[in-house]
């Protein structure tokens, strides 16, 4: 029985128990009242800012790119970036609205600059890209390093590429792993070059770059 006793739970007194909760509330009534408010105030702004602001810049921004995105789509890459007068490229639009517009208006301005020649603006556009879409996501790194080799860094070109075909895991590294081969042969190291052959040959022997690639495997073995 005293050991019965001993591993009972204590009685709890309700009435105490609700005493002690009512004279905390009495206490700290005005700071609960107040910090209810003011976090259902910081809500309400923010809601606010969102339905008000937010939503018709974002609106605006993505009406904005439609111009600029069919001067791309038609090989105007000009128009795509400074505008046509009318319309606003790439290069206002991000100025004005940046992520506003999608994070695609970097890639789109990156790509753009590739193709004028304004390799170091290229870089810098294509390395703001944080889009999820990971087949862009790649795409942007091959043409950073598409850019490198155009400056002749080379060794910043084959670490592009080489992320590129990590990012894909597709098809289309193949053709991402051929630019790195390549490059790296130039650079006098015939080993990383077969390496990189070899991964298209196993793991990508079905693309297009995979159809050709025993000649380039056989041009660095033969060479040996």
């Amino acid at each position: 029985m005293a050991n019965n006793k001993k591993n009972q739970e204590p009685e709890v007194n309700v009435g105490e128990a609700l005493s002690k909760t009512e004279k905390f509330f009495t206490t700290y009534r005005n700071h609960i009242v107040y910090g209810a408010i003011g976090v259902i105030a910081v809500i309400a702004v923010a809601l606010l800012y969102h339905n008000f602001v937010t939503l018709p810049k974002q609106q605006e921004a993505m009406a904005q790119t439609f111009t600029a995105e069919q001067y791309f789509r038609n090989g105007d890459f000009e128009k795509a970036l400074d505008g046509d007068g009318n319309a606003l490229g790439f290069n206002q639009i991000i100025s004005d609205y940046g992520t506003k517009s999608g994070e695609a208006v970097y890639f789109y301005a990156g790509v753009c600059n590739l193709q004028l020649g304004n390799f170091s603006e290229a870089i810098s556009n294509l390395k703001k890209y944080n889009g999820k879409d990971e087949i862009i996501a790649a795409r942007a790194l091959a043409c950073i390093g598409d850019a490198y080799a155009a400056q002749n860094d080379l060794a910043s070109a084959v670490n592009n590429y080489k992320a590129a075909a990590a990012k894909a895991d597709n098809l289309l590294a193949a053709g991402y792993l051929l630019k790195a081969g390549i490059i790296s042969e130039e650079l006098g190291k015939p080993a990383e070059a077969l390496a990189f052959y070899k991964e298209i040959q196993e793991k990508y022997s079905n693309s297009p770059e995979g159809y050709e690639i025993n000649k380039y495997i056989s041009r660095i073995e033969n060479a040996k």
